[in-house]
């Protein structure tokens, strides 16, 4: 007999439901007990350290346990925001072996993977759109591990059992779509035989090849290009700017609200923008993650003026947030980039992605580099437009990536 689900949890129709999830019983269990799929309704339904058991060197630090649980406690993912939590977990008995941040979206924003002209199409043809599933870290657009998996078990097939489990989850909602954002380029090849339609995008990463220290990036421009750069690396002191760096400790003196008007600087300056995060965010996160949050501030006098908001995994630096009080020439460019980058060669770290978009990080020493994203239409029709609209785009991409690269001004 099947037992009802607990709170906030609910069984895939067809797979049976164990008692409730308790920290304390995550005992190890036999491999030959076969695996239950669970969709959680929020984070705080699974043990913190059952899910950061989970991760590894190639997830990222927005999928750990204590910013996903930030990230819904303050309300900046939830319903009313569009992003509605559809957990994918994977039990043996009372142990967690695999899992997959997931939303139900009503609509496209915060995802970075555009997909509003498909939306449009769909919704023409008289096909709803809205709402799909989304395995995604939420908010953000950096490559990792979307399907977590605890050590011993076999990734691939722990990785096919939650993908057939999203689009089992989408179809019984009455959901158009799945869509993975994000995941690694392995993982996204695993899924296209699932029928999944992989999409490429670029961003601009800058790569520690070993550098002792950052006058040896500048060493590798040439000569015009090194002048500029050390100019605009001057700007700050110029115009008697300070810039510091706080993690760890240090962080015990930062203002998180003082980060919140600083996100919101940026954001309201768009007419798209839009505010998911708010104050109780910031304060959660750097009072439970500092051993993940940098932040790069920049003071006139005793006064912050400007600021970037990164987290770091053990190998990776990531921007996430930038915001200014005062407008000041490069004063965005040492903040964002010349700061990350001197960091992650400081700290022998193997790269630094400072976000989305942004052509001009070409001319300062970053690389253009694939990102990935896979996507189930339900639709016949839809599908195989949106195929052949990826088929055209990869093209121009590949065609793209030699003159991009070309840009960067590297000597060699």
């Amino acid at each position: 007999m099947h037992r009802p689900a607990p709170s906030g949890v609910a069984a895939i129709p067809g797979v049976s439901l164990s008692r409730p999830i308790v920290a304390g019983q995550l005992e190890p269990m036999s491999q030959s007990l076969p695996t239950q799929l669970r969709v959680l309704h929020a984070i705080s339904d699974v043990p913190e350290t059952a899910w950061n058991a989970l991760i590894d060197d190639d997830a990222v630090p927005f999928l750990e346990w204590r910013w996903l649980e930030a990230l819904e406690t303050s309300g900046s993912v939830a319903e009313a925001s569009g992003w509605e939590p559809r957990h994918l977990t994977l039990w043996r008995g009372h142990r967690l072996v695999a899992a997959a941040p997931a939303y139900r979206k009503s609509d496209s924003n915060g995802e970075f993977v555009f997909d509003f002209s498909w939306a449009t199409a769909s919704e023409r043809a008289g096909v709803p759109y809205y709402p799909k599933l989304v395995l995604a870290a939420p908010l953000t657009p950096a490559t990792g591990r979307r399907f977590l998996v605890a050590p011993g078990e076999d990734r691939a097939s722990r990785t096919l059992e939650l993908a057939r489990g999203a689009l089992e989850l989408a179809r019984e909602e009455g959901l158009s779509s799945v869509h993975v954002l994000f995941p690694t380029e392995r993982e996204a090849m695993a899924l296209e035989p699932l029928g999944f339609a992989v999409r490429h995008g670029v961003q601009y990463h800058f790569l520690n090849e070993g550098y002792r220290t950052p006058d040896d990036v500048l060493q590798r421009f040439n000569s015009k290009r090194r002048n500029q750069l050390r100019r605009e690396r001057r700007a700050p002191a110029e115009q008697g700017l300070t810039l510091r760096v706080l993690r760890g400790d240090a962080l015990a003196e930062a203002d998180p609200r003082e980060a919140f008007r600083l996100y919101a600087s940026t954001v309201d300056k768009f007419a798209w923008g839009r505010r998911y995060l708010n104050p109780h965010f910031f304060t959660r996160v750097l009072e439970h993650l500092r051993h993940r949050v940098e932040l790069v501030q920049a003071y006139s006098g005793s006064r912050v003026v400007a600021g970037a908001f990164n987290l770091a995994s053990d190998r990776v630096l990531y921007g996430r947030y930038w915001g200014c009080f005062e407008e000041h020439p490069f004063l965005h460019f040492n903040v964002c980039l010349y700061a990350g980058m001197d960091e992650v060669v400081r700290r022998g770290l193997l790269r630094f992605e400072p976000g989305a978009g942004g052509e001009h990080k070409l001319v300062r020493g970053f690389t253009p580099s694939l990102t990935y994203s896979a996507h189930a239409l339900f639709h016949r029709g839809l599908d195989r437009a949106v195929r052949e609209f990826l088929s055209h785009e990869r093209t121009a991409i590949q065609t793209g990536l030699p003159a991009w690269r070309a840009e960067t001004g590297f000597k060699d």
